[in-house]
Protein backbone atom coordinates (compact mmCIF):
# COMPACT_ATOMS: atom_id res chain seq x y z
CA UNK A 1 0.00 0.00 0.00
CA UNK A 2 2.67 2.46 1.06
CA UNK A 3 4.77 1.81 -1.98
CA UNK A 4 1.78 2.12 -4.01
CA UNK A 5 0.92 5.74 -2.73
CA UNK A 6 5.16 6.42 -3.15
CA UNK A 7 4.56 5.83 -7.24
CA UNK A 8 0.55 7.05 -7.19
CA UNK A 9 0.86 10.78 -5.32
CA UNK A 10 4.27 11.77 -7.35
CA UNK A 11 2.71 11.01 -10.51
CA UNK A 12 -0.76 12.79 -9.84
CA UNK A 13 0.74 15.49 -9.07
CA UNK A 14 3.67 15.31 -12.42
CA UNK A 15 -0.08 15.35 -14.06
CA UNK A 16 -0.88 18.26 -12.23
CA UNK A 17 1.84 20.44 -12.79
CA UNK A 18 2.19 19.81 -16.61
CA UNK A 19 -1.40 20.42 -17.17
CA UNK A 20 -1.16 23.89 -15.53
CA UNK A 21 2.49 24.19 -17.50
CA UNK A 22 0.82 23.50 -21.05
CA UNK A 23 -1.81 26.29 -20.33
CA UNK A 24 0.23 28.68 -19.05
CA UNK A 25 2.65 28.20 -22.29
CA UNK A 26 1.47 30.54 -24.96
CA UNK A 27 3.47 28.13 -27.30
CA UNK A 28 1.39 24.37 -27.64
CA UNK A 29 3.23 23.65 -30.63
CA UNK A 30 6.63 21.60 -30.58
CA UNK A 31 7.50 24.04 -27.86
CA UNK A 32 5.04 23.58 -25.42
CA UNK A 33 5.42 19.93 -26.21
CA UNK A 34 9.12 19.45 -26.00
CA UNK A 35 8.80 21.03 -22.10
CA UNK A 36 6.43 18.35 -21.21
CA UNK A 37 8.29 15.65 -22.70
CA UNK A 38 11.80 17.44 -20.96
CA UNK A 39 9.52 17.52 -17.30
CA UNK A 40 8.27 13.93 -17.77
CA UNK A 41 11.92 13.01 -18.87
CA UNK A 42 13.13 14.46 -15.90
CA UNK A 43 11.02 12.70 -13.98
CA UNK A 44 11.67 9.55 -14.65
CA UNK A 45 15.10 9.71 -14.39
CA UNK A 46 14.24 9.59 -10.68
CA UNK A 47 13.09 6.17 -10.99
CA UNK A 48 16.57 4.82 -13.03
CA UNK A 49 18.38 6.49 -9.81
CA UNK A 50 15.91 4.74 -7.49
CA UNK A 51 16.20 1.03 -9.39
CA UNK A 52 19.88 1.45 -10.26
CA UNK A 53 19.40 1.63 -13.81
CA UNK A 54 22.41 4.33 -13.63
CA UNK A 55 24.74 1.71 -12.49
CA UNK A 56 24.81 0.57 -16.48
CA UNK A 57 25.48 4.39 -17.58
CA UNK A 58 29.13 5.92 -18.29
CA UNK A 59 29.88 7.75 -14.63
CA UNK A 60 29.07 11.06 -15.93
CA UNK A 61 26.04 10.32 -17.48
CA UNK A 62 24.81 8.39 -14.65
CA UNK A 63 25.73 11.19 -12.19
CA UNK A 64 23.86 13.34 -14.45
CA UNK A 65 21.06 11.12 -14.71
CA UNK A 66 21.38 10.38 -10.79
CA UNK A 67 21.56 15.00 -10.15
CA UNK A 68 18.54 15.63 -12.47
CA UNK A 69 16.19 12.96 -11.09
CA UNK A 70 16.32 13.24 -7.58
CA UNK A 71 16.33 17.11 -7.72
CA UNK A 72 13.04 16.77 -10.09
CA UNK A 73 11.10 15.14 -7.19
CA UNK A 74 11.67 18.68 -5.18
CA UNK A 75 11.56 21.02 -8.36
CA UNK A 76 8.04 19.00 -8.87
CA UNK A 77 6.95 19.85 -4.99
CA UNK A 78 7.53 23.66 -5.43
CA UNK A 79 5.57 23.56 -8.46
CA UNK A 80 2.52 21.80 -7.43
CA UNK A 81 2.86 23.71 -4.05
CA UNK A 82 2.81 27.21 -6.24
CA UNK A 83 0.35 26.35 -8.30
CA UNK A 84 -2.40 24.49 -5.46
CA UNK A 85 -2.06 28.15 -4.52
CA UNK A 86 -2.21 29.78 -7.68
CA UNK A 87 -5.37 27.77 -7.93
CA UNK A 88 -6.94 28.92 -4.66
CA UNK A 89 -6.36 32.18 -5.72
CA UNK A 90 -8.09 32.12 -8.85
CA UNK A 91 -10.74 30.60 -7.69
CA UNK A 92 -11.68 33.40 -4.39
CA UNK A 93 -10.86 36.29 -7.36
CA UNK A 94 -7.73 37.26 -5.69
CA UNK A 95 -6.14 36.53 -9.18
CA UNK A 96 -7.49 36.62 -13.13
CA UNK A 97 -7.59 33.70 -14.42
CA UNK A 98 -5.93 35.15 -17.94
CA UNK A 99 -2.69 35.23 -15.68
CA UNK A 100 -2.16 31.19 -15.95
CA UNK A 101 -3.35 30.89 -19.29
CA UNK A 102 -0.88 31.87 -22.65
CA UNK A 103 0.86 34.19 -20.36
CA UNK A 104 5.06 34.38 -20.71
CA UNK A 105 4.91 36.62 -17.78
CA UNK A 106 3.66 34.54 -15.38
CA UNK A 107 5.66 31.68 -16.90
CA UNK A 108 8.91 33.96 -16.22
CA UNK A 109 8.05 35.24 -12.93
CA UNK A 110 7.91 31.32 -12.07
CA UNK A 111 10.97 30.55 -13.72
CA UNK A 112 12.68 33.16 -11.88
CA UNK A 113 11.28 32.69 -8.41
CA UNK A 114 11.99 29.10 -8.90
CA UNK A 115 15.95 29.54 -10.03
CA UNK A 116 16.48 31.82 -7.08
CA UNK A 117 14.96 29.14 -4.91
CA UNK A 118 17.52 26.22 -5.72
CA UNK A 119 20.13 28.22 -6.48
CA UNK A 120 19.57 29.51 -2.36
CA UNK A 121 19.09 25.72 -1.39
CA UNK A 122 22.17 24.44 -3.27
CA UNK A 123 24.60 27.30 -1.30
CA UNK A 124 22.93 26.49 1.39
CA UNK A 125 23.23 23.03 1.31
CA UNK A 126 27.01 23.61 0.66
CA UNK A 127 27.32 24.99 3.75
CA UNK A 128 27.84 23.05 6.71
CA UNK A 129 26.62 24.05 9.77
CA UNK A 130 29.24 23.85 12.94
CA UNK A 131 27.00 22.60 15.99
CA UNK A 132 28.93 22.57 19.61
CA UNK A 133 27.59 20.75 22.08
CA UNK A 134 29.18 20.27 25.98
CA UNK A 135 27.98 17.57 28.27
CA UNK A 136 29.07 17.61 32.28
CA UNK A 137 29.26 14.23 33.49
CA UNK A 138 31.06 12.36 36.73
CA UNK A 139 31.46 9.68 34.89
CA UNK A 140 34.67 11.29 32.99
CA UNK A 141 37.93 12.25 34.33
CA UNK A 142 39.50 14.62 31.74
CA UNK A 143 37.70 15.95 28.86
CA UNK A 144 36.57 13.66 25.85
CA UNK A 145 36.30 15.67 21.91
CA UNK A 146 33.84 14.11 19.46
CA UNK A 147 32.77 14.74 16.18
CA UNK A 148 29.30 13.19 15.01
CA UNK A 149 27.82 12.49 11.87
CA UNK A 150 25.42 11.27 9.86
CA UNK A 151 23.63 10.30 6.60
CA UNK A 152 26.95 10.73 4.20
CA UNK A 153 25.22 9.39 1.20
CA UNK A 154 28.46 8.95 -0.31
CA UNK A 155 27.54 7.78 -4.10
CA UNK A 156 26.89 9.35 -7.48
CA UNK A 157 26.30 13.00 -6.07
CA UNK A 158 28.52 13.52 -2.96
CA UNK A 159 32.12 12.40 -4.97
CA UNK A 160 34.95 11.75 -3.77
CA UNK A 161 36.16 15.26 -3.99
CA UNK A 162 33.42 16.76 -2.06
CA UNK A 163 34.18 14.06 0.61
CA UNK A 164 37.55 15.08 0.71
CA UNK A 165 36.73 18.84 2.20
CA UNK A 166 33.97 17.05 4.52
CA UNK A 167 37.66 15.15 6.01
CA UNK A 168 39.31 18.74 6.37
CA UNK A 169 36.95 20.04 8.32
CA UNK A 170 36.84 17.24 10.20
CA UNK A 171 40.62 17.14 10.93
CA UNK A 172 40.63 20.64 11.79
CA UNK A 173 38.64 19.86 14.89
CA UNK A 174 41.08 17.65 16.07
CA UNK A 175 38.57 15.14 17.14
CA UNK A 176 40.06 12.15 20.02
CA UNK A 177 37.48 9.95 17.38
CA UNK A 178 34.82 10.31 15.12
CA UNK A 179 31.24 9.21 15.26
CA UNK A 180 28.87 8.18 12.03
CA UNK A 181 25.61 7.00 12.55
CA UNK A 182 24.55 5.53 9.44
CA UNK A 183 24.38 6.13 6.02
CA UNK A 184 27.55 6.36 4.92
CA UNK A 185 26.84 4.83 1.98
CA UNK A 186 23.90 6.39 -0.34
CA UNK A 187 22.95 2.99 -2.48
CA UNK A 188 25.28 2.39 -5.13
CA UNK A 189 28.67 0.77 -4.47
CA UNK A 190 29.67 1.80 -7.93
CA UNK A 191 30.80 5.41 -7.81
CA UNK A 192 32.87 4.74 -3.91
CA UNK A 193 34.73 1.65 -5.86
CA UNK A 194 35.55 3.18 -9.08
CA UNK A 195 36.94 6.74 -7.01
CA UNK A 196 38.43 4.43 -4.20
CA UNK A 197 36.66 6.58 -1.62
CA UNK A 198 38.01 4.80 1.56
CA UNK A 199 41.38 6.10 0.87
CA UNK A 200 39.90 9.43 2.22
CA UNK A 201 38.54 8.09 5.36
CA UNK A 202 42.36 7.05 5.67
CA UNK A 203 43.06 10.40 5.94
CA UNK A 204 41.03 11.06 8.76
CA UNK A 205 43.57 11.74 11.96
CA UNK A 206 41.02 9.97 14.82
CA UNK A 207 39.13 6.28 14.91
CA UNK A 208 36.24 6.02 13.49
CA UNK A 209 33.57 4.14 14.52
CA UNK A 210 29.98 3.98 12.86
CA UNK A 211 26.71 1.81 12.70
CA UNK A 212 24.57 0.88 10.09
CA UNK A 213 21.68 2.84 7.79
CA UNK A 214 19.20 1.53 6.11
CA UNK A 215 21.03 2.53 2.79
CA UNK A 216 23.76 0.44 4.09
CA UNK A 217 20.81 -2.28 3.25
CA UNK A 218 19.94 -0.75 -0.18
CA UNK A 219 23.75 -1.18 -1.15
CA UNK A 220 24.05 -4.44 0.09
CA UNK A 221 25.06 -4.86 3.78
CA UNK A 222 28.10 -7.46 2.66
CA UNK A 223 29.73 -4.84 0.54
CA UNK A 224 28.72 -2.04 2.96
CA UNK A 225 31.05 -4.28 5.61
CA UNK A 226 33.61 -4.56 3.05
CA UNK A 227 33.83 -0.81 2.41
CA UNK A 228 33.72 -0.27 6.19
CA UNK A 229 36.46 -2.32 6.62
CA UNK A 230 38.78 -1.04 3.56
CA UNK A 231 38.07 2.26 5.03
CA UNK A 232 39.49 1.27 8.58
CA UNK A 233 35.55 2.39 9.99
CA UNK A 234 35.13 0.25 13.11
CA UNK A 235 31.76 -1.35 12.58
CA UNK A 236 29.75 -1.31 15.40
CA UNK A 237 26.42 -4.08 14.66
CA UNK A 238 24.82 -4.66 17.59
CA UNK A 239 27.91 -4.29 19.18
CA UNK A 240 30.23 -2.10 21.55
CA UNK A 241 33.74 -1.00 22.36
CA UNK A 242 34.95 0.96 25.43
CA UNK A 243 37.72 3.47 25.15
CA UNK A 244 39.12 5.13 28.12
CA UNK A 245 36.47 6.64 29.68
CA UNK A 246 33.80 5.90 27.03
CA UNK A 247 31.41 2.77 26.14
CA UNK A 248 30.53 3.50 22.59
CA UNK A 249 27.33 1.52 21.18
CA UNK A 250 26.21 0.42 17.98
CA UNK A 251 22.47 -0.62 16.65
CA UNK A 252 22.67 -2.42 13.83
CA UNK A 253 19.72 -0.56 11.60
CA UNK A 254 16.01 -1.27 11.60
CA UNK A 255 15.66 -3.34 8.25
CA UNK A 256 17.36 -5.82 10.12
CA UNK A 257 14.37 -6.97 11.85
CA UNK A 258 16.38 -10.16 13.84
CA UNK A 259 18.75 -7.00 15.50
CA UNK A 260 19.66 -7.33 19.31
CA UNK A 261 17.17 -5.68 22.10
CA UNK A 262 19.07 -3.12 22.98
CA UNK A 263 19.07 -4.51 26.92
CA UNK A 264 21.26 -7.35 25.34
CA UNK A 265 23.88 -4.87 24.28
CA UNK A 266 23.74 -2.88 27.32
CA UNK A 267 24.07 -6.10 29.68
CA UNK A 268 27.93 -5.82 28.77
CA UNK A 269 28.91 -2.91 29.06
CA UNK A 270 30.86 -1.20 32.09
CA UNK A 271 28.07 1.39 33.73
CA UNK A 272 30.75 3.21 35.19
CA UNK A 273 31.78 4.52 32.15
CA UNK A 274 29.96 7.03 29.78
CA UNK A 275 27.58 5.62 27.69
CA UNK A 276 26.88 6.65 23.96
CA UNK A 277 24.72 5.17 21.58
CA UNK A 278 24.41 5.48 17.61
CA UNK A 279 21.08 4.12 16.14
CA UNK A 280 20.62 5.36 12.53
CA UNK A 281 16.92 5.85 13.27
CA UNK A 282 15.57 7.71 16.08
CA UNK A 283 12.59 5.59 16.92
CA UNK A 284 11.58 4.31 20.68
CA UNK A 285 13.71 6.55 22.38
CA UNK A 286 12.72 5.71 25.59
CA UNK A 287 14.53 2.71 25.86
CA UNK A 288 17.26 4.09 25.37
CA UNK A 289 16.01 6.02 28.72
CA UNK A 290 14.93 2.97 30.17
CA UNK A 291 18.69 1.08 29.91
CA UNK A 292 20.21 3.98 31.46
CA UNK A 293 22.58 5.34 28.53
CA UNK A 294 24.25 8.82 28.63
CA UNK A 295 24.25 10.17 25.32
CA UNK A 296 22.19 8.60 22.30
CA UNK A 297 23.21 10.01 17.97
CA UNK A 298 20.90 9.37 15.51
CA UNK A 299 20.38 10.71 12.25
CA UNK A 300 18.09 9.33 9.09
CA UNK A 301 15.11 12.07 9.26
CA UNK A 302 17.06 14.88 7.45
CA UNK A 303 14.95 16.85 9.10
CA UNK A 304 12.94 16.34 5.85
CA UNK A 305 15.55 18.11 3.35
CA UNK A 306 13.26 21.03 2.30
CA UNK A 307 10.51 22.68 4.03
CA UNK A 308 7.41 21.81 4.42
CA UNK A 309 8.46 17.82 4.15
CA UNK A 310 10.36 19.46 7.70
CA UNK A 311 6.38 19.87 9.57
CA UNK A 312 5.80 15.99 8.37
CA UNK A 313 9.07 14.46 10.28
CA UNK A 314 8.46 16.53 12.91
CA UNK A 315 5.24 15.01 13.36
CA UNK A 316 6.45 11.58 12.79
CA UNK A 317 8.89 11.47 15.13
CA UNK A 318 9.37 12.54 19.11
CA UNK A 319 12.95 14.19 18.20
CA UNK A 320 13.16 14.92 14.62
CA UNK A 321 15.88 17.20 15.00
CA UNK A 322 18.22 19.00 17.38
CA UNK A 323 19.18 18.32 20.90
CA UNK A 324 16.38 16.57 23.22
CA UNK A 325 16.56 15.21 26.73
CA UNK A 326 14.60 12.42 28.38
CA UNK A 327 15.39 11.80 31.91
CA UNK A 328 18.89 11.69 32.43
CA UNK A 329 19.73 10.63 28.64
CA UNK A 330 20.65 13.46 26.60
CA UNK A 331 20.15 13.03 22.44
CA UNK A 332 21.27 14.74 19.37
CA UNK A 333 19.10 13.88 15.77
CA UNK A 334 21.15 15.03 13.03
CA UNK A 335 19.55 16.27 10.00
CA UNK A 336 22.91 14.85 8.34
CA UNK A 337 26.31 16.21 6.76
CA UNK A 338 25.27 15.15 3.27
CA UNK A 339 21.74 14.62 1.82
CA UNK A 340 19.47 11.71 -0.16
CA UNK A 341 19.14 13.09 -4.11
CA UNK A 342 19.01 16.78 -5.08
CA UNK A 343 21.47 18.85 -3.24
CA UNK A 344 19.05 21.43 -1.95
CA UNK A 345 18.81 22.51 1.79
CA UNK A 346 15.54 25.18 2.43
CA UNK A 347 14.23 25.71 5.88
CA UNK A 348 16.90 22.98 6.91
CA UNK A 349 20.25 22.37 7.32
CA UNK A 350 23.64 20.09 6.24
CA UNK A 351 25.54 20.01 9.66
CA UNK A 352 28.01 17.75 11.73
CA UNK A 353 28.51 18.17 16.03
CA UNK A 354 30.85 18.74 17.59
CA UNK A 355 30.23 16.84 21.47
CA UNK A 356 32.94 17.78 24.42
CA UNK A 357 32.72 15.46 27.49
CA UNK A 358 33.72 17.30 30.51
CA UNK A 359 34.53 16.00 34.24
CA UNK A 360 32.07 17.17 36.43
CA UNK A 361 32.82 17.02 39.92
CA UNK A 362 30.81 14.81 42.40
CA UNK A 363 27.94 16.69 44.37
CA UNK A 364 27.03 18.84 41.20
CA UNK A 365 24.64 18.37 38.62
CA UNK A 366 25.22 16.92 34.95
CA UNK A 367 24.59 18.76 31.90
Amino acid sequence: MMMLLFLLLPLLALAYVCWHVWLLLPLKGAVGSLVILLMMGAFAMLFASIFRATDRLPMPVATAVYEVGTSSIIVLLYLTMLFVVLDIARLVHLLPAAWLRDNWWTAGCIVLCLFGLFVYGNIHYRHKYREEVTIRSTKVTKPVKLVLMSDLHLGYHNRRKEFARWVDIINKEHPDMVLIAGDIIDGSMRPLREERVHEEFLRIDAPVFACLGNHEYYSGEPEAQRFYREADICLLQDTLTQLGDLCIMGRDDRMNRRRRPLKDIVASADKTKYLILLDHQPYHLEQTEREGIDFQFSGHTHHGQVWPISWITDMMYECAFGGYQRGATNYYVSSGMGIWGGKFRIGTRSEYLVLTIEPLQQGRAGG
